[in-house]
């Protein structure tokens, strides 16, 4: 009777957990559309009026949505974390006011949505020389370049402006991976990137994976490169972000020596999504910087 009871346990608990997991992927695999998918979703959103399209970057074909292609306004660029894909910013490319005074491009970073879905490319130095190969034919002659990077999308931004000063003007990292080892892995990221579990993940969670192994690596490679960043540059980071530690923001403000205009806001109570609960300030940093520039 009690061994029976322990498996009856046993088997409620394997179940609750299972919930739970499929609980909290689910939104991982939701938000890796395919293109069919995605413009259904944008036409809900009142946003059909974005191009979906794809380039070839230097070593792989990426994905983005842009809306707008008035040359007298800058280029706005939103640059996704981890697990994600441009899907994300869908919430901000609805945005009227910004709309009205910027161009937007959203692209899928290497590994994530349209953009190779669960073939990682751990190197920030490649994944920033093909996002930028994508801005720089998305713009025009001229045209301001601003990049807004979330999360690790934030360590590629700041990689874009490091190795490409001459492409970006404006530069808002937020809730962004920028200091070796201040930033929290799961237990099981190192397991489940073993080739017997990875199979069982959702792509954009084992590309999620490989990233999050080799992210001190990379910013190390990073540190002695931030006095080439010379556009103007706002931090923004909630100071409860419990998944990349608020010492980011200072390590990089240190580092950030040649920024003409560096802005940094540590947001009170908040955690890592800012898009979802900080988003009037976000878009207030956007508009500071589209003024700058």
């Amino acid at each position: 009777m009690l061994l029976k009871k322990k498996r009856l346990y046993t088997i409620l608990a394997l179940l609750v957990f299972a919930t739970y997991a499929i609980y909290r992927l689910e939104p991982y695999v939701r938000i890796q559309m395919d293109d069919e998918t995605l413009s259904a979703v944008m036409t809900r959103a009142h946003l059909d009026i974005a191009e979906i399209g794809y380039t070839e970057g230097t070593t792989r074909r990426l994905r983005y949505l842009q809306i707008g292609q008035d040359s007298t306004k800058p280029l706005l660029v939103f640059i996704h974390g981890a697990p994600s894909s441009s899907a994300w910013w869908l919430s901000i490319l609805r945005d009227s006011s910004l709309r009205s005074d910027a161009n937007l491009l959203a692209i899928d970073r290497p590994g994530y949505g349209g953009s190779g879905l669960g073939e990682p490319m751990t190197s920030v130095e490649e994944q920033a020389e093909n996002v930028a190969s994508v801005i720089r034919l998305r713009k025009f002659p001229g045209q301001k370049v601003i990049l807004h990077g979330s999360s690790y999308g934030g360590t590629v931004s700041a990689r874009i402006a490091m190795d490409y000063p001459d492409l970006v003007d404006g530069l808002l990292l937020q809730s962004a991976s920028m200091a070796p080892s201040q930033e929290y892995t799961y237990w099981i990221t190192n397991p489940s990137s073993l080739w017997a579990l990875s199979w069982l993940l959702p792509s954009g969670l084992n590309s999620a994976n490989h990233e999050k192994l080799a992210h001190e690596a990379e910013l190390e490679d990073m540190s002695d490169e931030w006095y080439h960043i010379n556009a103007a540059t706002v931090i923004l980071h909630g100071t409860d972000d419990w998944l990349i530690y608020p010492r980011n923001a200072y390590y990089a403000c240190d580092k950030l020596v040649n920024a003409p205009i560096l802005v940094h806001h540590m947001v009170p109570n908040k955690q890592h999504d800012l898009l979802y609960t900080a988003p009037k300030l976000l878009k207030h940093y956007l508009h500071f910087l589209i003024d700058r520039v």
